[in-house]
């Protein structure tokens, strides 16, 4: 984002170029409207980031769980699949969906695998994960890790809440 507010302001500094050596007031516009847009850029950013969103509320919450030792680890079980193989699908029971579905709890993805996962997955291993709330990695069509079963887990977490 910032590399798009970043290109933004030199267009302003480039459009402000000619309005300084020509008299033409349409360069000098030109560079106000790209400085507004950069602003509003940097606006949508911080409105995107702001502490109430649903994501930034689900990374606190992991963050909190990790400062207080309530963050569940998952063990490595002895049938982990090779780095090759996609590790198996969790099955989650038709109750768990309904629950996992409304969870905005973090899980990791991978570029072109089909799986989400804890992060504290051992079939991830030091692989570069991105993180999405729960209810949008089902939306996108990820399935569950059968390894750090990340259904079960989020379910009990969320059932064991106050």
């Amino acid at each position: 984002m910032l590399f798009v507010v970043l290109l933004l302001v030199l267009a302003a500094l480039g459009l402000l170029v000619p309005a300084l050596t020509t008299s033409d007031t349409i360069w000098a516009w030109s560079s106000v409207g790209a400085s507004v847009l950069a602003a509003l850029v940097l606006v949508w950013d911080w409105w995107r980031r702001r502490p109430g969103d649903p994501a930034a509320v689900a990374q606190s919450v992991d963050q909190h769980a990790v400062a207080d030792d309530q963050q569940v680890v998952v063990p490595a079980p002895a049938d982990t699949p090779p780095a090759d193989q996609e590790p198996p699908e969790e099955d989650t029971d038709a109750a768990d969906l309904l629950v996992v579905a409304d969870l905005v709890d973090e899980v990791r993805v991978l570029d072109e695998r089909p799986r989400y996962h804890l992060s504290s997955c051992s079939w991830l291993a030091g692989r570069p994960a991105l993180g999405l709330p729960v209810q949008e990695a089902r939306q996108l069509g990820f399935t569950p890790c059968g390894v750090c079963t990340p259904d079960g887990v989020l379910v009990r977490k969320s059932r064991s809440a106050p």
